[in-house]
C-alpha cells in the first residue's frame, strides 16, 4: 500500500523568519500535528509542538533557529507513491506526527501518522499490546511540578507521563500537549515585566493541576486494532497500560509511535532497527550503528531480537562545541524487552556507552533464565527421586 490516497495537501505552512511567538499560538489554535517550514518559498523542514516546548528559544527568535538539518540526515521528505511501510519509517526515524510529500520534486501536502494508522486499522488485529508496547514506564507524582515534568519530558525524550497518586496508584496522565497549553495560555496573559517571575510560578504548578483525568487504559491482551481505534476516537497519542484486573497500576504505556514502529517489522534476516533523531549522528552512520548492535545479538543465538529501537537525546551542556547525548537503546526479544543507556559528548560517545550497557543487560536476562531453567530441572530430578 502507497501513501497517494492518504496524503492530504491541507496542512500549514510558515516562514523560516516567522517569530516563535506566533508559531506557539498557532499551536495553541490550531493544534496541528506538525508545522511545514518554508524559506521564500522552498521546503525546509517540519516543526512538532514538542520541539517548540523542548527548546530554548525566545518568542521573538526566528522559526530558522529550530530547523537544523544535517548532513548525515536531511529534513525528512517521502514521495506521494512512496510504501506506507517506509513513510512510517520516516516518521519514526525524524521523531514526528507528520511529514511533507512530494511530487514531481514539488511539495504537494503531508502525510500524517493518524491517516497511515486509519489505512492500515483492519490489518492491527494480529498484534496485542503486549506485542508493541513499551514498559517500565517513567512516572511523575501528583504534587510534582510542572517543571518536573518538562525534564523528565527531555531527558526520556517521550511526550506522556502517568500521574501516581500518594499511594502510587494511577490517577491522571500529563502530556507535553498539556503543559504547551497551559505554557502559551499563561504567557498570553503575562505582560512582559512579569514574564521573569511568572515563568517560575508556571514550573511550580502542580501537574496535578494540568493532567488528564480519568485515564483511559488498556490491556496486555487487548489488540493493537482496539489500542488505535480508542486513541483515534479520543484524540489520544497514546493508553497506560494496566492489568486487568486493577485499572489502578500502570505496567507500560502504548502510542501511535509504538504502533507506526510495529508497521515497519521485517521478516528479514537482517534484523530491524530504528533510530529515533537521526539527525543527531555525528562521527558514527546508520549502518555503523546497526553493526554493532548485530554484532551484540550474533553473540546470543538463543536470545532471538524481534526489533531494535536505538533513541538520541541533546542535552543544553557542550564541550568545545559537542553536545552532550544521551542514548537508549531498547530490544525486544523473545525474552521480552532489555535495554541499555548511556551518555556522552557527541552521538558516538554516547551510543558506545549505552551498547555496553546494553551487552552486561543482555548477559543478565540471559543469567536470570539460566538460573530459572537450572532450578527447574533440579525441581523435576527432585520430583523423580
Amino acid at each position: 500500500m502507497n501513501i497517494a490516497d492518504i496524503a492530504t495537501t491541507e496542512f500549514i505552512e510558515v516562514d523560516v523568519g516567522t517569530r516563535m511567538g506566533k508559531v506557539r499560538s498557532t499551536f495553541e489554535d490550531g493544534n496541528p500535528k506538525g508545522i511545514i517550514v518554508t524559506d521564500d518559498g522552498d521546503y525546509e523542514g517540519v516543526i512538532s509542538e514538542r520541539e517548540v516546548l523542548q527548546s530554548h528559544v525566545e518568542d521573538d527568535a526566528k522559526v530558522a533557529a529550530l530547523i537544523k538539518p544535517s548532513r548525515n540526515s536531511p529534513a525528512p521528505k517521502v514521495d506521494r507513491d512512496e510504501d506506507v511501510r517506509e513513510t512510517a519509517r520516516v516518521l519514526i526515524e525524524s521523531n514526528a506526527k507528520v511529514a511533507p510529500v512530494f511530487e514531481n520534486g514539488e511539495l504537494w501536502g503531508v502525510i500524517t501518522d493518524d491517516a497511515i494508522l486509519e489505512a492500515v486499522l483492519e490489518n492491527l488485529d494480529t498484534l496485542t499490546v503486549e506485542d508493541i508496547y513499551t514498559n517500565d514506564p517513567v512516572t511523575i507524582e501528583e504534587d510534582d511540578g510542572v517543571g518536573r515534568a518538562i525534564n523528565y519530558l527531555r531527558e526520556h525524550g517521550i511526550s506522556r507521563l502517568p500521574v501516581l497518586n500518594e499511594n502510587g496508584y494511577l490517577s491522571g496522565v500529563v502530556t507535553t500537549h498539556d503543559i504547551a497549553d497551559f505554557v502559551i495560555r499563561k504567557s498570553n496573559s503575562t505582560t512582559t515585566g512579569d514574564r521573569v517571575g511568572d515563568t517560575q510560578r508556571m514550573l511550580d504548578v502542580p501537574v496535578y493541576d494540568i493532567m488528564n483525568s480519568p485515564v483511559e487504559t488498556t490491556t496486555l491482551d487487548a489488540t493493537a486494532q482496539e489500542a488505535v481505534e480508542t486513541m483515534l476516537d479520543n484524540d489520544y497519542a497514546g493508553l497506560m497500560v494496566t492489568p486487568k484486573d486493577d485499572d489502578r497500576v500502570v505496567i507500560g504505556v502504548i502510542t501511535k509511535t509504538d504502533v507506526l514502529r510495529a508497521l515497519t517489522f521485517t521478516e528479514e534476516e537482517r534484523m530491524d532497527v530504528q533510530i529515533t533523531n537521526i539527525s543527531m549522528l555525528d562521527t558514527i552512520t546508520r549502518e555503523g550503528v546497526v553493526e554493532s548492535i548485530q554484532d551484540v545479538t550474533d553473540k546470543y543465538q538463543d536470545m532471538q531480537v524481534q526489533h531494535a529501537h536505538v533513541r538520541f537525546k541533546e542535552h543544553q551542556e557542550k564541550l568545545r562545541g559537542t553536545p552532550l547525548i544521551h542514548c537508549q537503546i531498547r530490544l525486544r526479544t523473545n525474552k521480552g524487552q532489555v535495554a541499555g543507556t548511556g551518555e556522552g559528548y557527541g552521538a558516538e560517545n554516547a551510543f558506545r556507552v549505552a551498547l555496553d550497557k546494553l551487552e552486561r543487560n543482555v548477559l543478565e536476562v540471559k543469567g536470570v533464565t539460566s538460573d530459572e531453567e537450572y532450578r527447574g530441572q533440579l525441581l523435576r530430578k527432585l520430583n523423580e527421586l
